[in-house]
């Protein structure tokens, strides 16, 4: 496979919205309960999205596809919309920065191992040591150059919650890479992006407004403190870590494939360390640099070859 410069930009523009959704949700849960910001997210999102994806709604066979096709738009929606920013949103209530973006980087690890269970896909020696390699240098920024501080990590209820994020995170790429025989080939309905994308929202936002109800009943939230800031924050995180980042992952999981685009997500730490210090006025250090080495780096190692999984019969 070769990393051509539109590949690159599909690849890295993702993380780098998801950075920003780190940052502007870590300010955001102050005045909005995270399952709020996440439902209201992709209300939102789903609004946007319908005038792009009406088609996949707007008919009665349209409305048949998605029924039929209903189990495997449920798990995409639970995972992908429903479940990952609301456990991450909720993971930073009660766990640290550094820990969440510390299991949120093992993604490479576990896309690779889910790759080889589930779906037979077995990574070679070089992707091994680009997922190495990129870990090194994310490791290199949560810990700001002193890898001492590493030592210091300590799992908390809000690590786990970012372990059952990043590990849902890892089926959903395999999911959308090879999909089940009813979204393959020419069984798939003539679906452009958008219209994949509200036929997930479709059962995305049931699983995220619903999760609003149980988790008012189960730890009740305080009231939104509405502000122009709160309203700015979920219209973008609607339109940027939603609509462009889903979009352009979408594609970059087809091209590259989920055990590569693992490697670029790993950009998301480095970028959220540079969007973070800029924020609180902190210039990038020299580390900054080396670890950006290390992952670009062990994404190029990674691009070398890759896992040969078993085609679709």
């Amino acid at each position: 496979m070769q990393l051509t410069p539109r590949l690159v930009l599909m690849l890295s523009t993702p993380p780098l919205m998801w950075a920003c959704n780190a940052v502007v949700g870590r300010l955001a849960i102050d005045s909005i309960g995270p399952l709020w910001l996440n439902a209201l997210r992709w209300v939102v999102a789903f609004a946007l999205l319908l005038p792009l994806g009406w088609a996949a709604l707007g008919t009665a066979r349209a409305r048949a596809q998605i029924r039929e096709r209903w189990q495997v738009l449920a798990i995409l929606g639970l995972i992908g919309v429903g479940a990952y920013n609301a456990l991450q949103y909720m993971a930073l209530r009660t766990s640290t920065p550094l820990n969440v973006t510390l299991i949120a980087s093992s993604s490479p690890v576990w896309t690779l191992l889910i790759g080889a269970l589930p779906y037979g896909a077995v990574p070679t020696r070089q992707q091994l040591a680009g997922a190495v390699l990129s870990l090194c240098g994310v490791a290199l920024v949560l810990a700001r150059g002193e890898p001492a501080a590493l030592a210091d990590v300590r799992l908390v209820q809000g690590d786990l919650l970012m372990l059952l994020a990043i590990i849902g995170w890892s089926f959903y790429s395999w999911m959308l890479a090879r999909p089940p025989a009813s979204m393959r080939g020419a069984a798939r309905p003539a679906w452009n992006w958008a219209e994949f994308l509200v036929a997930q929202c479709v059962f995305g936002v049931a699983w995220a407004v619903g999760a609003v109800g149980l988790g008012e009943l189960v730890v009740p939230t305080g009231p939104i403190q509405w502000s122009w800031q709160l309203a700015a924050a979920i219209l973008f995180v609607a339109v940027g870590p939603s609509i462009i980042a889903y979009r352009l992952w979408g594609l970059a999981v087809g091209e590259a494939g989920p055990a590569m685009a693992a490697i670029f997500y790993n950009l998301t730490p480095l970028f959220a360390a540079i969007l973070s210090a800029a924020v609180i006025g902190e210039s990038p250090q020299a580390f900054h640099a080396v670890a950006f080495g290390l992952i670009v780096g062990g994404i190029f190692v990674s691009s070398r070859t890759r896992a040969q999984p078993p085609r679709p019969r």
